[in-house]
């Protein structure tokens, strides 16, 4: 009989997953597009299958509108995934729901480029678009 991973089941409600509040500022050069770059190269996670760490580098380019990401605060938020069993595609994905509900950019793009292990590396990109109503 399979061993059931503690992590078994929590994939079916990471959209529903408390994490910390990303703090934004306000944007002053509202009338321009430009881009703006994060990179973390410290991202873990825990694989929710194995139950062993996985590592990546998150990459966040994004075109702000009204506000902008507060970077301490966003670090806070990247940590809280150190004990978290999520599947990479998950953790990417829920990293871009959160940024977009908490800045509401123009145009968002969330890439992890997760560690080789077990002779496999997965790079998962996800993007946002906000909707311009006419």
């Amino acid at each position: 009989m399979k061993k059931k991973s503690a992590y078994e089941g929590l994939q079916d409600s990471i959209k529903k997953l408390k994490t910390p509040k990303i703090d934004t500022f306000k944007n002053i050069y509202t009338e321009r597009n430009y881009r703006i770059t994060i990179e973390t190269p410290e991202f873990t996670c825990i694989c929710p299958r194995t139950g062993l760490p996985d590592f990546a580098t998150i990459t966040i380019k994004y075109i702000p509108e009204e506000l902008c990401v507060e970077l301490k605060s966003f670090k806070e938020y990247i940590v809280s995934f150190r004990e978290l069993g999520i599947f990479h595609e998950n953790a990417v994905n829920k990293i871009l729901e959160d940024l977009a509900k908490a800045v509401k950019p123009r145009w968002l793009r969330v890439e992890g480029v997760f560690n080789t292990r077990g002779g496999l590396q997965t790079t998962v990109s996800a993007k946002y678009k906000k909707n311009k109503k006419h």
